[in-house]
Protein backbone atom coordinates (compact mmCIF):
# COMPACT_ATOMS: atom_id res chain seq x y z
CA UNK A 1 0.00 0.00 0.00
CA UNK A 2 2.76 2.49 0.39
CA UNK A 3 4.22 1.63 -2.66
CA UNK A 4 1.23 2.61 -4.80
CA UNK A 5 0.79 5.74 -2.50
CA UNK A 6 4.33 6.95 -3.34
CA UNK A 7 3.82 5.98 -6.84
CA UNK A 8 0.80 8.18 -6.61
CA UNK A 9 1.75 11.04 -4.60
CA UNK A 10 5.53 11.22 -6.58
CA UNK A 11 5.24 10.66 -10.11
CA UNK A 12 1.19 11.01 -10.70
CA UNK A 13 -0.33 13.36 -8.23
CA UNK A 14 -4.18 13.26 -7.94
CA UNK A 15 -5.67 15.20 -10.94
CA UNK A 16 -9.30 14.85 -9.60
CA UNK A 17 -8.50 17.35 -6.89
CA UNK A 18 -5.92 19.39 -8.53
CA UNK A 19 -3.34 17.64 -6.76
CA UNK A 20 0.52 17.92 -9.08
CA UNK A 21 2.88 15.68 -8.24
CA UNK A 22 4.55 16.23 -4.98
CA UNK A 23 8.39 16.75 -3.60
CA UNK A 24 9.67 13.39 -3.61
CA UNK A 25 11.90 14.26 -0.69
CA UNK A 26 8.74 15.08 1.83
CA UNK A 27 6.59 11.92 0.41
CA UNK A 28 9.41 9.86 1.71
CA UNK A 29 9.97 12.16 5.27
CA UNK A 30 5.64 11.45 5.55
CA UNK A 31 5.90 7.73 5.06
CA UNK A 32 8.40 7.78 7.48
CA UNK A 33 5.19 8.27 10.12
CA UNK A 34 3.99 4.90 9.58
CA UNK A 35 2.45 3.32 11.56
CA UNK A 36 0.60 -0.53 11.33
CA UNK A 37 -2.54 -1.06 12.57
CA UNK A 38 -5.42 -3.65 12.40
CA UNK A 39 -8.16 -3.30 10.30
CA UNK A 40 -11.04 -5.43 11.07
CA UNK A 41 -13.88 -5.96 8.05
CA UNK A 42 -17.05 -8.32 7.51
CA UNK A 43 -14.84 -9.52 4.26
CA UNK A 44 -11.37 -10.63 3.52
CA UNK A 45 -9.40 -13.74 3.74
CA UNK A 46 -8.25 -13.04 7.20
CA UNK A 47 -8.44 -14.69 10.49
CA UNK A 48 -11.75 -14.27 12.18
CA UNK A 49 -10.65 -11.99 15.49
CA UNK A 50 -14.02 -10.47 16.16
CA UNK A 51 -17.30 -9.71 15.18
CA UNK A 52 -19.90 -6.93 15.15
CA UNK A 53 -22.75 -6.81 17.33
CA UNK A 54 -23.51 -10.74 18.38
CA UNK A 55 -24.37 -11.35 22.48
CA UNK A 56 -23.60 -9.13 24.86
CA UNK A 57 -21.07 -10.85 27.36
CA UNK A 58 -20.05 -9.23 30.32
CA UNK A 59 -18.70 -10.18 34.74
CA UNK A 60 -22.13 -9.74 36.73
CA UNK A 61 -20.42 -6.98 38.94
CA UNK A 62 -20.09 -4.51 35.64
CA UNK A 63 -22.72 -2.36 35.63
CA UNK A 64 -24.98 -2.15 32.73
CA UNK A 65 -22.80 -0.15 29.88
CA UNK A 66 -23.94 3.76 29.16
CA UNK A 67 -23.66 3.32 25.33
CA UNK A 68 -24.55 1.11 22.73
CA UNK A 69 -22.81 -2.64 22.16
CA UNK A 70 -20.64 -2.26 18.94
CA UNK A 71 -17.81 -5.25 19.01
CA UNK A 72 -16.06 -7.38 20.40
CA UNK A 73 -11.98 -8.37 19.41
CA UNK A 74 -10.52 -11.13 20.38
CA UNK A 75 -6.55 -10.43 21.14
CA UNK A 76 -5.29 -13.39 20.73
CA UNK A 77 -6.62 -13.90 17.13
CA UNK A 78 -5.29 -10.42 15.78
CA UNK A 79 -2.24 -11.41 13.42
CA UNK A 80 0.85 -10.98 15.09
CA UNK A 81 2.25 -7.15 15.23
CA UNK A 82 -0.72 -6.02 14.03
CA UNK A 83 -0.43 -3.04 15.83
CA UNK A 84 2.60 -1.58 17.65
CA UNK A 85 0.31 -1.10 20.79
CA UNK A 86 1.37 -2.69 23.77
CA UNK A 87 -1.79 -4.69 24.22
CA UNK A 88 -2.57 -8.16 25.88
CA UNK A 89 -2.01 -11.06 24.21
CA UNK A 90 -5.49 -12.90 25.13
CA UNK A 91 -8.13 -11.98 26.35
CA UNK A 92 -11.28 -9.63 24.34
CA UNK A 93 -12.20 -5.98 24.21
CA UNK A 94 -15.90 -4.87 24.08
CA UNK A 95 -16.51 -1.66 22.37
CA UNK A 96 -19.10 0.41 22.83
CA UNK A 97 -20.43 4.03 21.01
CA UNK A 98 -22.97 6.36 20.43
CA UNK A 99 -23.40 7.85 17.11
CA UNK A 100 -24.91 11.11 18.38
CA UNK A 101 -22.74 13.95 18.87
CA UNK A 102 -23.19 14.98 22.71
CA UNK A 103 -23.55 18.51 23.70
CA UNK A 104 -20.11 20.17 25.27
CA UNK A 105 -17.10 17.81 25.45
CA UNK A 106 -19.34 14.15 26.94
CA UNK A 107 -17.56 10.77 26.23
CA UNK A 108 -19.51 9.45 23.29
CA UNK A 109 -18.84 5.84 24.23
CA UNK A 110 -16.77 3.80 26.30
CA UNK A 111 -14.43 0.07 26.24
CA UNK A 112 -14.23 -3.33 28.41
CA UNK A 113 -11.54 -5.16 28.64
CA UNK A 114 -12.06 -9.02 29.78
CA UNK A 115 -9.14 -10.89 30.15
CA UNK A 116 -9.24 -14.55 28.78
CA UNK A 117 -11.02 -16.76 31.49
CA UNK A 118 -13.10 -14.45 32.59
CA UNK A 119 -16.66 -15.42 33.93
CA UNK A 120 -19.36 -13.95 31.96
CA UNK A 121 -23.28 -13.74 31.78
CA UNK A 122 -25.18 -12.65 28.79
CA UNK A 123 -26.75 -9.34 29.47
CA UNK A 124 -29.62 -7.51 27.89
CA UNK A 125 -27.90 -5.08 25.03
CA UNK A 126 -31.06 -2.64 25.04
CA UNK A 127 -30.40 -1.39 29.07
CA UNK A 128 -27.83 1.31 27.98
CA UNK A 129 -28.35 4.33 29.59
CA UNK A 130 -29.58 6.35 25.85
CA UNK A 131 -32.21 8.33 25.11
CA UNK A 132 -35.80 6.82 26.47
CA UNK A 133 -38.28 7.16 23.94
CA UNK A 134 -36.36 8.30 21.26
CA UNK A 135 -37.06 5.71 18.66
CA UNK A 136 -35.42 7.68 15.53
CA UNK A 137 -31.86 6.80 17.71
CA UNK A 138 -33.11 3.36 18.47
CA UNK A 139 -33.26 2.59 14.87
CA UNK A 140 -29.86 4.25 14.06
CA UNK A 141 -28.46 1.70 16.88
CA UNK A 142 -30.37 -0.97 15.61
CA UNK A 143 -28.70 -0.25 11.95
CA UNK A 144 -25.10 -1.39 13.53
CA UNK A 145 -23.51 -4.04 11.62
CA UNK A 146 -23.55 -7.87 12.67
CA UNK A 147 -21.64 -10.32 11.88
CA UNK A 148 -17.88 -11.39 11.75
CA UNK A 149 -14.68 -9.44 11.42
CA UNK A 150 -11.28 -10.72 10.06
CA UNK A 151 -8.37 -8.89 10.53
CA UNK A 152 -5.53 -7.80 8.48
CA UNK A 153 -2.35 -5.96 9.30
CA UNK A 154 -1.96 -2.43 7.31
CA UNK A 155 0.37 0.77 7.28
CA UNK A 156 -1.20 3.73 8.69
CA UNK A 157 -0.37 7.55 7.56
CA UNK A 158 -1.55 10.12 9.35
CA UNK A 159 -4.67 12.30 8.58
CA UNK A 160 -4.03 15.62 10.20
CA UNK A 161 -1.13 18.30 9.64
CA UNK A 162 2.27 17.85 10.87
CA UNK A 163 5.29 20.83 11.01
CA UNK A 164 7.48 20.77 8.47
CA UNK A 165 5.25 19.40 5.67
CA UNK A 166 3.90 22.52 3.54
CA UNK A 167 1.81 19.56 1.20
CA UNK A 168 0.27 17.90 4.61
CA UNK A 169 -3.14 18.54 3.15
CA UNK A 170 -2.27 16.97 -0.21
CA UNK A 171 -0.55 13.81 1.33
CA UNK A 172 -3.67 13.27 3.36
CA UNK A 173 -5.86 13.56 0.28
CA UNK A 174 -3.66 10.66 -1.95
CA UNK A 175 -3.49 8.43 1.30
CA UNK A 176 -7.09 8.39 1.66
CA UNK A 177 -7.62 7.94 -2.02
CA UNK A 178 -4.96 4.96 -2.17
CA UNK A 179 -6.06 3.41 1.33
CA UNK A 180 -9.62 3.42 0.46
CA UNK A 181 -11.27 2.11 4.00
CA UNK A 182 -14.88 2.45 4.47
CA UNK A 183 -17.03 0.45 7.20
CA UNK A 184 -14.12 -0.92 8.89
CA UNK A 185 -13.30 -0.73 12.46
CA UNK A 186 -9.27 -0.39 13.39
CA UNK A 187 -6.99 -0.90 16.22
CA UNK A 188 -3.50 1.48 16.05
CA UNK A 189 -2.85 3.44 13.27
CA UNK A 190 -3.42 7.40 13.48
CA UNK A 191 -7.17 8.91 13.97
CA UNK A 192 -9.09 9.61 10.97
CA UNK A 193 -12.14 11.91 10.50
CA UNK A 194 -13.46 13.99 7.70
CA UNK A 195 -11.98 16.93 9.81
CA UNK A 196 -8.75 16.04 11.00
CA UNK A 197 -6.87 19.47 11.60
CA UNK A 198 -6.39 19.53 14.57
CA UNK A 199 -5.72 15.56 15.43
CA UNK A 200 -8.43 14.29 16.56
CA UNK A 201 -6.42 12.42 19.49
CA UNK A 202 -5.82 16.79 20.71
CA UNK A 203 -9.28 16.64 20.95
CA UNK A 204 -9.88 13.33 22.94
CA UNK A 205 -7.37 14.66 25.05
CA UNK A 206 -9.21 18.34 25.88
CA UNK A 207 -12.58 16.59 25.99
CA UNK A 208 -11.21 14.28 29.12
CA UNK A 209 -8.90 17.04 31.27
CA UNK A 210 -12.67 19.39 31.23
CA UNK A 211 -14.79 16.59 31.54
CA UNK A 212 -11.93 15.19 34.97
CA UNK A 213 -11.90 18.61 36.03
CA UNK A 214 -15.82 18.90 36.02
CA UNK A 215 -15.68 15.58 38.18
CA UNK A 216 -17.92 13.47 35.28
CA UNK A 217 -14.69 11.34 34.18
CA UNK A 218 -11.63 9.80 34.98
CA UNK A 219 -12.59 9.08 38.59
CA UNK A 220 -10.14 11.68 40.33
CA UNK A 221 -7.34 10.55 38.69
CA UNK A 222 -4.55 12.56 36.89
CA UNK A 223 -5.48 13.05 33.20
CA UNK A 224 -2.52 14.70 30.57
CA UNK A 225 -3.59 17.20 28.21
CA UNK A 226 -0.33 16.29 26.26
CA UNK A 227 -1.42 14.73 22.95
CA UNK A 228 1.76 12.73 23.16
CA UNK A 229 0.42 10.96 25.93
CA UNK A 230 -2.56 9.49 24.39
CA UNK A 231 -2.46 6.96 21.80
CA UNK A 232 -5.65 5.36 19.09
CA UNK A 233 -7.31 2.53 21.04
CA UNK A 234 -9.73 2.08 18.44
CA UNK A 235 -11.47 4.06 15.05
CA UNK A 236 -14.74 2.95 13.85
CA UNK A 237 -16.30 4.18 10.26
CA UNK A 238 -20.01 3.39 10.60
CA UNK A 239 -21.20 4.05 6.51
CA UNK A 240 -24.63 3.23 8.13
CA UNK A 241 -27.91 5.24 6.95
CA UNK A 242 -28.39 8.23 8.85
CA UNK A 243 -25.22 8.62 9.72
CA UNK A 244 -23.23 9.21 7.01
CA UNK A 245 -20.09 10.94 7.67
CA UNK A 246 -19.77 9.68 11.17
CA UNK A 247 -16.54 8.76 12.53
CA UNK A 248 -15.84 7.25 16.16
CA UNK A 249 -12.45 7.52 17.99
CA UNK A 250 -11.24 5.80 21.16
CA UNK A 251 -8.14 7.34 22.42
CA UNK A 252 -6.29 5.94 25.76
CA UNK A 253 -3.32 7.44 27.73
CA UNK A 254 -0.45 5.48 26.90
CA UNK A 255 0.10 4.80 30.69
CA UNK A 256 -3.62 3.41 30.72
CA UNK A 257 -3.09 1.24 28.07
CA UNK A 258 0.09 -0.54 29.51
CA UNK A 259 -1.63 -0.79 32.99
CA UNK A 260 -4.92 -2.07 30.96
CA UNK A 261 -6.92 0.37 32.38
CA UNK A 262 -9.47 0.11 29.46
CA UNK A 263 -11.96 1.87 31.93
CA UNK A 264 -10.21 5.18 31.42
CA UNK A 265 -10.58 5.02 27.79
CA UNK A 266 -12.03 8.37 25.96
CA UNK A 267 -14.53 8.04 23.21
CA UNK A 268 -15.59 11.03 20.43
CA UNK A 269 -17.74 11.13 17.24
CA UNK A 270 -17.29 13.20 14.61
CA UNK A 271 -20.36 13.50 11.73
CA UNK A 272 -20.47 15.85 9.18
CA UNK A 273 -24.34 15.40 7.72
Amino acid sequence: MLIPFRTRAVEEGYPWEDIAPLPAEEVDRWIGHVRPCAVLTSGGDGPVAGRFGGPLLLPAEIPDPEHPYLASVDFAALPKDATDLPLPPDGHLLLFASLEETDGDGNCGQAIYLPAGTPVEERDKSTWNGYPGDDYYQKIVDSYPQGELRARTEPDLPYHSLPGFPHADELVTVWCDVSDRRGHLQLGGYADQEDSDPDPLEIIASRAVRQANRGRWGDGEPVSSAVEDWVLLAHWNPNISNREGADVQWGIQRADLRARRFDRTFSTVYWNP
